[in-house]
């Protein structure tokens, strides 16, 4: 017990050397000696978030059930059930800790059967305070690095501010407001419309502010109600009937980076309280868990509705729209920056025509100033999908305007239909969305292709619309 008493004098100096990404991780240490797991104790707990001892299997296998663990540090050899034994049943859980093992009796076939077992590092005892610490940080450092891979899948194609095209006042106020705001920790609500580029808004923060974790979006209208908290904080195994194995929160995922929240309104009241307390606590608590974890994560919420109206109807909650309303930016509808459309144009065609590998089409002058006198309904979403479709077609689609109802000079649209100038930009949405349904004889995939929204979406919003109806 020598080097571990000189080690535990080395622990406050040496022990800064854990990365920062361990600050966010919890970790388990399954030893049957009380000085190993002292020492270990001490040497993690100033660094991690959690550090939960046990001195069996059958004391860890309770601690796992109640808590996630990132890692554990496990001696292959304890009385009962061996730490060899727990880790096959581990396996045959599914359950995704990385798990370091540690033995005082070294031979070559327990390093073997250790490994095939899914330890992720083996150690000798006696070791070295530095060669616990290197073990440790290369385990997280892979957890990393798996999370990351995971959110890629994820996310589509990352922007920078660049990708915020137009030269208008209102879009330059945007921008403007984005290069204020991005370097520091502020939570900030982007309001506008469907479509209009809030995803794009909320990038373009994240990639100006300087934190080195990810950018994770999040859906909050795409994701079952019953499942959004399970989505934003995690599980332990056994919280509900579906949960086999303990599963990390996009929160986890988005340890050190931005968490982007559209369609908060969408959220239950239930739920927007729980969104309320991560806020001020900095810490969520995993479904089923009855312990919260720090997080380091920079919340950027968005919606298309108005949120005062909301309040007034019960819907959100005020306390929450303070706490997010930290800033606000309004991202403007692309009828009221029409000026931007020929550039806007111009940037989906080299980009689009990279993608889809055909050349890109030049529209004429009298093309531009159809598209500028288009209301675009569904905003530059909208034009995006109609220049795909230009690229596709080699021409701009002669049926362009059939489904969205373009107008003329006296307010009609194409197909005769008036809509009341009194008709709030809820009940143009319905209208449209409707139309363009119809056009598709009701096939909702299609539909919600040219509309660029997802199917979820479009059937969330007609069950809505059937409801209120």
């Amino acid at each position: 017990m020598s080097v571990i008493a000189d080690d535990l004098r080395a622990v406050s100096e040496d022990s800064n050397r854990l990365d920062a990404y361990a600050r966010n991780a919890a970790v388990l240490v399954v030893d049957d000696e009380p000085g190993m797991r002292n020492f270990l104790s001490k040497a993690l707990k100033p660094h991690c978030a959690l550090v939960e001892t046990a001195d069996s299997a059958e004391t860890a296998e309770a601690l796992r059930r109640r808590y996630h663990f990132d890692l554990m540090i496990l001696d292959i050899r304890l009385p009962g059930r061996s730490g060899a034994e727990w880790l096959n049943e581990l396996r045959a859980q599914d359950v995704r800790s990385d798990v370091i093992v540690m033995t005082a009796y070294a031979d070559l076939e327990t390093a073997i059967e250790a490994l095939r077992a899914g330890a992720a590092d083996f150690l000798l005892k006696p070791f070295r305070l530095e060669q616990i610490i290197s073990a440790v940080n290369s385990c997280l450092e892979r957890r990393r690095i798996a999370r990351e891979n995971f959110l890629l899948r994820r996310q589509v194609p990352k922007t920078a501010l660049g990708g915020i095209v137009g030269g208008t006042h209102a879009i330059r106020e945007v921008v403007d407001v984005i290069q204020r705001v991005a370097p520091t920790n502020a939570t900030v609500l982007i309001e506008g419309e469907t479509g209009t580029g809030k995803e794009l808004v909320a990038r373009a923060i994240h990639d100006l502010s300087g934190r080195q974790g990810p950018f994770v979006p999040v859906n909050c209208g795409s994701i079952s109600r019953d499942l959004l908290e399970s989505e934003l904080f995690g599980h332990v195994r056994g919280a509900f009937t579906s949960a086999h194995s303990n599963r990390e929160g996009l929160f986890s995922f988005a340890h050190g980076g931005t968490l982007f929240l559209d369609e908060i309104s969408e959220m239950s009241l239930g739920m927007q309280a729980k969104l309320l307390r991560a806020l001020e606590t900095k810490s969520v608590r995993p479904v089923g868990a009855d312990r919260e974890l720090p997080i380091n994560v920079r919340v950027i919420a968005a919606t298309n509705r108005q949120l005062s109206v909301e309040m007034g109807a019960s819907r959100f909650r005020e306390d929450l729209f303070f706490r997010l309303n930290v800033l606000a930016i309004t991202v403007p509808p692309l009828r009221e920056r029409t000026e931007d459309i020929a550039e806007l144009v111009r940037h989906f065609s080299l980009q689009l025509s990279d993608e889809l590998r055909v050349p890109p089409v030049p529209l004429a002058h009298e093309d531009i100033m159809k598209l500028r006198d288009y209301d675009w309904p569904g905003n530059v979403r909208e034009l995006r999908n109609v220049i795909e479709r230009s690229l596709l077609l080699g021409k701009l689609p002669g049926d362009l305007f059939t489904a969205g109802g373009e107008t003329n000079e006296g307010g009609a649209s194409s197909s005769g239909v008036t809509l009341p100038l009194d008709w709030s930009m809820a009940k143009v949405e319905m209208h449209h969305m409707l139309r363009v349904l119809e056009s598709m004889n009701g096939n909702k995939s299609k539909a919600a292709k040219s509309l660029g929204v997802s199917r979820k979406t479009l059937e969330r919003k007609l069950k809505r619309w059937k409801q209120e109806s």
